[in-house]
């Protein structure tokens, strides 16, 4: 892998097998097992031969419907799922938004999650320990809130605090899966500069949202996924623009 590569993906696939069963029973699966018969599943292809090299201090965006293989993407890229046919390459510290949460214990308080999300990051407890005050200052929960168990959270504080662990976390590479709708009005604009700063920074991101206004201020080159295939890569606007009448006209 060139050192100027942040990632590279060599002929990713990634394949699902699915339970294709009408009625989901504990009957018919009791019938079905005293007659012998298997349960009914189906292959489905999420990522499909995708190829993309993505440069250090790149800005990605990433468009597409509902199942195009987005997340799927992210996830494979985060070393969440393995692929089935391919290769992933990473060069960097990954930090991940990819839904809100995921991985907080809702026992502990918001800023014992803070310290385990750093140590899941790959910081020592002193570098994040020294981070934690600010990383709480930035989520901006209400008075004592941060020492509180999360399970006593609004859905807008626990998305404030998983936001602010996530780009606080000074990664080399950024994943965030819909990330930037996190919180209320004023929490979206701190949210957008926090990014427009990464991206002066120089950090590799990759952004995965329906936004897409958001997207194309943010991000410098983009990809259109459809169906598990990379249909279109190049500058983010021009992406954008043939997402957007696909969209529109409904077909290819």
């Amino acid at each position: 892998m060139p050192d100027s590569l942040a990632v590279q993906i060599q002929n990713l696939s990634i394949s699902y097998t699915i339970n294709v069963e009408s009625k989901k029973t504990l009957k018919n699966a009791l019938m079905r097992a005293s007659r012998g018969e298997k349960i009914r599943t189906k292959n489905v292809e999420a990522v499909k031969n995708l190829n993309l090299d993505i440069p250090h201090g790149s800005v990605l965006g990433i468009v597409g419907a509902n199942g195009a293989g987005k997340s799927t993407l992210m996830r494979s890229i985060a070393g969440i799922l393995p692929p089935t046919e391919g290769r992933i390459s990473v060069n960097g510290k990954i930090s991940t938004l990819l839904a809100l949460g995921v991985g907080f214990n809702k026992a502990l308080s918001g800023r014992d999650n803070i310290i385990l999300g750093g140590l899941a990051a790959g910081l020592s407890r002193d570098e994040i320990e020294s981070q934690t005050d600010s990383i709480a200052e930035f989520a901006d929960l209400p008075e004592g809130f941060i020492d509180m168990p999360v399970r006593t959270y609004s859905s807008g504080m626990y998305s404030r605090v998983a936001f602010s662990v996530a780009v606080n976390m000074t990664p080399d590479i950024l994943l965030l899966d819909e990330a930037l709708s996190a919180g209320d009005a004023a929490f979206k604009e701190k949210s957008f500069n926090k990014m427009r700063q990464l991206c002066q920074e120089a950090r590799t991101i990759l952004i995965v949202s329906h936004a897409l206004s958001s997207v194309n201020e943010l991000c410098d080159h983009g990809i259109w996924l459809h169906k598990g295939q990379m249909l279109a890569s190049g500058k983010q606007g021009e992406i954008t623009e043939k997402y957007l009448k696909f969209l529109n006209v409904g077909e290819l």
